[in-house]
């Protein structure tokens, strides 16, 4: 090995190299070498035959060998005892001297590779500077903490008798967590001060890194031992609640009232947050004594959680024709509801097509309110809806609900808490998609108790509910897969905010027809059945049928019809078995007065013209809606005796402030305009004005009775009737005008169930006739006026002779 280029060295000494293939060796060390390898056995021979010769130890270098190279700079090493190892391998125990720079080869005896080589001489100033010795203090302390850590106690008190710098700072050559890199660079380093820096940052850094080790392994033992001591714990507490119940006769079978919860939460199909949830719930439980009331709440709630359809779904009936054929058969009329509900299935099998079912995170779910009458089937129209789409039907009652809890549940914190009548819903029908029908939700009040109305505005939000939050289960629910159809008699009883959520579909009631082909395909085999009889036994005719719908019932709906219905079928079983009657037996018009008594409803045009109500001046027929539907309403108007000085105006029937001024627009506009109208206006001026709206009982309001109690006021002073046929409605204005009203549908089939035959509308309410059902339209006589003039001129009968003034008593 050839010195470097430049270098000059003075060669005092040759020797034999003994290599140390990834193995280094400091002055001071005594290593034991196997001389079983060739290299190192023809080394140690080669000194010993160069030491016979110079009477002394024998003397080898001991250069470390990596990946081939040697290093530049060896230790001189004495082999002190040449024998055999603790395995009974041939070996010498070799001491390292002091640190030899390699020169040149040279020749030698033996078999070995012999080297030239000068001793490095290393200078310590005298005395130890104060940075020097507070680096050899450190040193020591940094080797006694890291030998105590190992339990070499008898190596302490040697490392701490040693002074030397340089003798310190290879002693760190015993230290085994060095690697080969290291201990060669503490090797080549020759300065002992740098060389003492140099071990003492190693040292330091092992002994950080450590500490390090042992923090994670001492967590990971403390993670181990508590769940050896929980499953101990746990295995023994068990033991002890099999002993109580034994002890108190339980016997063996209730050991699964507690249940495995926690093998149920894992079984369970569950979403993530839900899962999360439950397992913390079960180790609360777990943790909970038999007797703590907390176990029978978190019972219960994990119950709850277990029993939700989280990932249950039914699939929809794509068959659009097939649902719209369901809907027909199991509905007459309703024609706006069908066609919206067909719309919905229409749009939901696109998206589905087109890989739109998600979008945000929510589903494409509906908001359907039907407002209308009652008995006009808006909750069996949902159970047909449920049924078109192939989904579970829960109807939930919401009609006196005044607590908030019923909507979004009760705190877990009260004594018998549960969810809100939503969840129970979902939970009820066994599907995330349910349809859910909120039955009368305009019948839901509020009080101390909170506002229930308020609580349904998430619920009913397309664009919230998929995260609603109840508050027993105080985990989120998707309910944007739920069609939530809400029945309303009263749509103005319906929060803004909340008839804002959702898209109303107003159901006027069923035209005259449309009851006798609901009778007849639904009311009438259901009656059958419920009265013990077929349809072979006894039959209706449909003369009979449609003299029931507009005779013996007026309404919008159909249950007083079916009420009718059903005490006929009664009237006709009884009979039977009394032996008064002999079946089948086929019900037609004549026998309906004998089996259900007189008709309830005869229309004013069928009445005696004396019996009519209409047959005096001052009475009008108008039209309103109620919350029953559409109405014919009477005004009767009669002026005070002048003599008795009653002057101005006076209302009864129960109005309400708009109607009130009604009245007073009406007779303000009769008093400008008397003498263009030629009526005797001069009487009102003199003598009191009394409008009256039978029924006095029944509240009324509303500005749509404004041309009735004109005509009805301009019959009395003209002394023209008003033409018994007609009915009208329409606010007035004080310069005359005719202003458009609501509910013209409703009012018109009020005036056909009603036997009217002309109507008078505003003219700015034309377009609202598109709603009207055509076989209705083809039995009226529609006028749109836009003046009170022409309605006078249609409703006052011709003043052939002039009747005398009804005079107040």
């Amino acid at each position: 090995m050839p010195a470097e280029s430049g270098e000059s060295m003075e060669f005092t000494l040759v020797l034999p190299v003994l290599p140390l293939d990834g193995e280094v060796v400091l002055p001071g060390m005594v290593v034991p070498l196997d001389l079983s390898d060739a290299e190192i056995r023809a080394a140690v021979e080669a000194a010993q035959a160069a030491a016979r010769a110079e009477s002394g130890k024998p003397k080898v270098l001991l250069v470390p060998r990596i990946d081939g190279t040697y290093a530049k700079t060896g230790v001189l090493g004495t082999v002190e005892q040449v024998g055999r190892l603790a395995d009974g391998d041939p070996g010498a125990l070799v001491k390292g001297r002091h640190r030899v720079r390699i020169g040149a080869g040279t020749t030698g005896p033996g078999a070995a590779l012999w080297v030239e080589g000068a001793r490095v001489e290393e200078t310590v100033p005298e005395p130890l500077p104060g940075q020097v010795t507070d680096l050899v203090k450190e040193y020591k302390a940094l080797a006694t903490t890291w030998l105590r850590k190992r339990g070499a106690w008898q190596v302490v008190d040697r490392v701490q008798a040693i002074d030397d710098v340089s003798a310190l700072a290879d002693n760190s050559g015993y230290s085994p967590f060095l690697t080969t890199d290291q201990k060669t660079e503490l090797l080549e380093t020759t300065d002992p001060v740098a060389r003492l820096r140099l071990a003492a940052q190693q040292l330091r850094d092992h002994l950080a890194e450590q500490d390090v080790a042992e923090t994670i392994a001492k967590d990971v033992q403390e993670g181990v031992d508590k769940q050896q001591r929980e499953f101990l714990l746990r295995r023994q507490l068990e033991a002890v609640r099999k002993e109580l119940r034994e002890l108190n006769g339980d016997g063996p079978d209730a050991a699964e009232e507690s249940d495995d919860y926690r093998a149920r939460v894992e079984a369970a199909d569950l979403p993530e947050r839900v899962r999360e949830a439950a397992l913390k719930e079960v180790e609360k439980l777990e943790r909970s004594s038999d007797q703590s009331p907390e176990g029978s709440w978190i019972r219960t709630w994990l119950d709850t959680v277990l029993e939700m359809p989280w990932n249950e779904r039914t699939e929809d009936a794509y068959d659009i024709q097939g649902a719209k054929e369901i809907l027909d058969a199991e509905h007459a009329g309703l024609e706006d509801v069908k066609a919206r509900i067909t719309e919905y299935l229409a749009v939901r099998k696109r998206r589905g097509e087109r890989g739109l079912g998600v979008i945000g995170g929510r589903r494409g779910g509906a908001v359907l309110a039907l407002v209308g009458p009652p008995g006009v089937g808006k909750t069996s129209l949902g159970e047909s809806v449920a049924h078109a789409m192939g989904r579970k039907f829960v109807r939930v009652a919401l009609g006196g609900v005044r607590d908030e809890a019923e909507i979004r549940g009760h705190r877990r914190t009260y004594v018998g808490a549960l969810p809100g009548r939503i969840v129970r819903a979902v939970k009820e029908a066994g599907s995330m998609n349910p349809v859910v029908l909120l039955d009368e939700i305009d019948k839901v009040g509020s009080d101390f108790r909170g506002d229930p109305a308020a609580a349904l505005l998430e619920v009913l939000d397309p664009a919230q509910n998929h995260t609603f939050r109840d508050h027993y289960l105080e985990v989120e629910l998707d309910l944007s897969d739920v069609v939530f159809l809400a029945t309303a008699n009263v749509l103005e009883a319906i929060p803004e905010a909340l008839a804002d959520r959702m898209e109303i579909v107003r159901l006027d009631g069923y035209t005259e027809d449309e009851k006798v082909v609901i009778a007849r395909d639904h009311l009438l085999p259901r009656q059958l059945e419920r009265a013990g009889l077929t349809g072979d036994e006894v039959t209706l005719e449909e003369g009979a049928l449609r003299k029931l719908a507009g005779e013996y019932t007026r309404e919008a709906g159909v249950r007083t019809l079916e009420r009718t219905v059903a005490r006929l079928l009664r009237k006709v079983a009884a009979q039977h078995e009394l032996g008064q009657r002999e079946l089948p037996f086929t019900v037609r018009e004549e026998d309906l007065r004998g089996l259900v008594g007189r008709p309830h409803h005869v229309p004013e045009s069928a009445q005696d013209p004396a019996e009519r109500r209409t047959a005096v001046p001052g009475v009008a027929t108008g039209l309103a809606v109620t919350g029953a539907g559409g109405d014919v309403l009477y005004v009767e108007a009669s002026l005070a005796d002048p003599e008795t000085g009653a002057a101005g105006l006076t209302l009864t029937g129960q109005l309400g402030d708009v109607m009130k001024e009604s009245a007073q627009i009406a007779l303000s506009f009769l008093r400008s305009h008397g003498a263009e109208l030629e009526l005797p206006v001069a009487d009102l001026k003199d003598r009191g004005v009394h409008i009256h709206f039978p029924a006095g009982a029944v509240p009324k309001d509303g500005p749509s009775a404004g041309v009735t109690m004109t005509t009805a006021l301009a019959s009395l002073l003209s002394g023209r009737l008003v033409r018994t046929d007609v009915a009208m409605t329409g606010e007035v204005s004080l310069t005359g005008r005719v202003l458009p009203i609501g509910g013209v549908k409703q009012k018109l089939l009020a005036a056909h169930r009603a036997g009217v035959t002309t109507v008078i509308i505003p003219k700015r309410n034309e377009p609202d006739l598109d709603d009207v059902p055509a076989e209705v339209l083809e039995k009226l006589d529609v006028h749109a006026v836009t003046d009170v003039r022409q309605v006078l001129e249609l409703a006052l009968a011709p003043a052939t002779t002039v009747a005398e003034v009804p005079v107040a008593a």
